[in-house]
């Protein structure tokens, strides 16, 4: 079982100030990677408005190439406190993923991904999706709570038991557009 960092896992009100750490973060890694990034993206339930979540900002790093960034960001990310776990790489294809935070509860996920990569698109169409329909938030957010109470430390559970609901708005979101 893959454990939660920081003991069980917790959803938490939407908290305002969201934005603003999702701000310092993005010029902080735009700052550090440099060239390396095309875009970054606020995503994951912090990036809708009045959302309940984990309270860990989710940042979509666009890089013109994997290669290169698996080769230039992990030393400057974990100078900027970031863990590198290539063994996520398994279920994130085409992915390079990164925590902040003491060893849980983690602060910050950073997602590096070329712009290719069918999520690039998936991850933003799920967040407007979310942000247009409040009911469909609202249901999220009760699916989250249960899921939570239900996995407790077991992220890897609480993960796969929010997947059908993700993949199920991911495709309005798609059918919409």
């Amino acid at each position: 079982m893959e454990r939660y960092g920081g003991g069980a896992i917790e959803v938490v009100d939407y908290d305002p100030t969201w934005p603003a750490r999702f701000e310092a973060e993005r010029a902080a890694l735009a700052q550090t990677l440099g060239p390396l990034v095309v875009a970054i993206e606020h995503i994951g339930s912090t990036a809708v408005p009045r959302l309940p979540a984990k309270p860990i900002i989710d940042l979509l790093v666009g890089v013109r190439s994997l290669a290169e960034a698996r080769a230039g960001a992990i030393a400057p990310l974990q100078a900027l406190g970031y863990t590198y776990l290539p063994e996520y790489e398994s279920w994130l294809p085409n992915e390079v993923f990164f925590r902040k935070g003491p060893p849980g509860p983690w602060t910050h996920h950073a997602h590096l991904m070329e712009g290719s990569n069918p999520l690039w698109a998936d991850f933003p169409q799920f967040r407007d999706h979310l942000r247009a329909h409040p009911a469909e938030a609202a249901a999220y957010a009760a699916e989250k709570r249960r899921l939570a109470t239900r996995y407790g430390d077991d992220i890897a559970g609480y993960r796969n038991g929010k997947h059908a609901f993700v993949v199920a708005a991911t495709a309005r979101a798609r059918a919409a557009r």
